[in-house]
């Protein structure tokens, strides 16, 4: 009998496996989030990054609100097997909640986290509000 390939997979003590979130193309890194074993079976077989919202306690699919999806072109697990890397082609260029291409947008600058990147999109334009 072979090995279910998400058994190969180290979770964590709660079930998750940090992802890193990273474009096709340009190879920038767009964000970090987590799955679960659902979430990265939902991933393969939609095509689309489904990860585990920690915060919200439940399967988070990419885009479902602002419609920033991504769209998976390939999904590596580093040499430790606790890792998962997703090379995603982000549609609308938006990753970031903050309306931002990417969630790493504030760099160390003598001591003070600076800004080096902007708004694309207000955030009160991309998600619902009730």
């Amino acid at each position: 009998m072979s090995v279910n390939w998400l058994d190969e997979v180290r979770w964590t003590a709660d079930g998750l496996v940090p992802v890193i979130a990273q474009e096709v193309g340009s190879g920038k890194i767009l964000m970090f989030a987590f799955m679960n074993r659902e979430a990265l079976q939902l991933t393969v077989e939609t095509g689309q990054a489904v990860y585990w919202s920690r915060s919200r306690n439940k399967l988070w699919h990419k885009g479902e609100e602002s419609g920033h999806v991504q769209k998976v072109h390939e999904i590596r697990l580093d040499c430790d097997e606790d890792v998962i890397l997703v090379s995603v082609e982000q549609l609308g260029g938006i990753a970031c909640h903050t309306g931002r291409h990417n969630c790493f947008f504030r760099k160390l600058v003598d001591g003070q986290w600076v800004t080096d990147q902007p708004v694309l999109k207000d955030p009160q334009e991309i998600y619902r509000h009730e």
